[in-house]
């Protein structure tokens, strides 16, 4: 859906299971909003929750049509009902957050302020949050420092919901696992500007939290995706080039002693010259697929922007 000019800004919201949170949620953004004078709509995707929170959302769209409500099948998860979100919102900026209250919609004018100042992207940082130490706080900080360690973008917060983005920067993005925490990274290789700024951060009042420690495994293996999407997406030759050299070497130093010393490291070489064979016919195959990609990110990363100025970057 193109971007619709006349709307200024789009508030995404995933609810799963958040009924009781609804009203008050809802409430506090048109609260936080109506003073500005902004064109603005309410994105609420509804991850396909069972204890009647469609039907509270279907009764605020009843009462402020500006309350647009998406509906999905099944509970997919956080990144899928962001996207479904991206996908239909229409305002020039694009604003996320929680369902559950713990994300303050009152932040919401001051990241505008910040987007008015040339960032495309604003990243929400929770410097006091409320949350159990060990089950959340510990883990985030961890996830924080290795995210940040490994793409080189240095955010604080990367799991706070609450950010706002440019929509022509959110409408490409391509996102799926649960790549919506990888957001800053993302953007960053698209060349935006990004920034963050303290937000608060309340306990949660109703239900429960949907995520534990477990999803730390999750956060590895997509973090290790993010890392060659950044590193080697344009040059896919180089990534599988540096993994099968070390290969190739080893597979030399088998055959050197296959003639000065032992035929029985005859299996182990030809092994070995096969396996950095296939690494570099990955790469050489990657460089093609490449080649005749839609360049999605590169296209995203050359996108000029001529009507608003561009700030320069603040570092973390």
């Amino acid at each position: 859906m193109a971007e619709d000019t006349t709307i200024d800004v789009s508030v995404v919201v995933p609810f799963y299971n958040e009924v009781e949170s609804i009203p008050p949620l809802i409430a506090k953004i048109h609260e936080a909003l109506r003073p500005t004078g902004l064109a603005y709509e309410v994105i609420a995707v509804d991850d396909g929750s069972k204890d009647g929170s469609y039907e509270a959302l279907v009764a605020e769209h009843e009462r402020d049509t500006r309350v647009r409500v998406i509906r999905l099948r099944r509970n997919c998860g956080q990144t899928p009902a962001m996207t479904a979100g991206f996908d239909h919102c229409r305002g020039r900026v694009v604003v996320t957050m929680d369902g559950d209250l713990q994300n303050d919609p009152g932040d919401i004018p001051m990241m505008l302020a910040k987007m008015d100042e040339g960032f495309e992207f604003v990243c929400g940082w929770r410097q006091k949050r409320q949350d159990r130490w060990l089950s959340r706080k510990l883990p985030s900080k961890i996830a924080n420092w290795l995210i940040g360690r490994i793409t080189g973008v240095r955010v604080h917060d990367y799991g706070c919901s609450l950010k706002a983005y440019r929509g022509s920067l959110v409408k490409g993005f391509h996102l799926y696992s649960d790549m919506h925490r990888f957001l800053p990274a993302m953007a960053k290789l698209a060349g935006a500007r990004i920034t963050e700024v303290v937000v608060n951060h309340h306990a949660r009042q109703f239900g429960v939290s949907k995520y534990g420690i477990s999803r730390t495994v999750k956060v590895v293996l997509d973090l290790l995706a993010v890392k060659m999407i950044m590193s080697f997406s344009t040059r896919p030759a180089h990534w599988f080039g540096f993994i099968g050299l070390p290969i190739l070497l080893c597979a030399v130093v088998a055959l050197a002693l296959v003639v000065t010393l032992n035929p029985n490291f005859v299996p182990i070489s030809v092994l070995l010259f096969f396996l950095s064979f296939h690494f570099f016919a990955l790469g050489l195959l990657g460089e093609l697929v490449i080649l005749a990609g839609d360049h999605h990110v590169k296209d995203l990363a050359l996108r000029e922007e001529t009507v608003e100025a561009r700030a320069p970057e603040v570092p973390a």
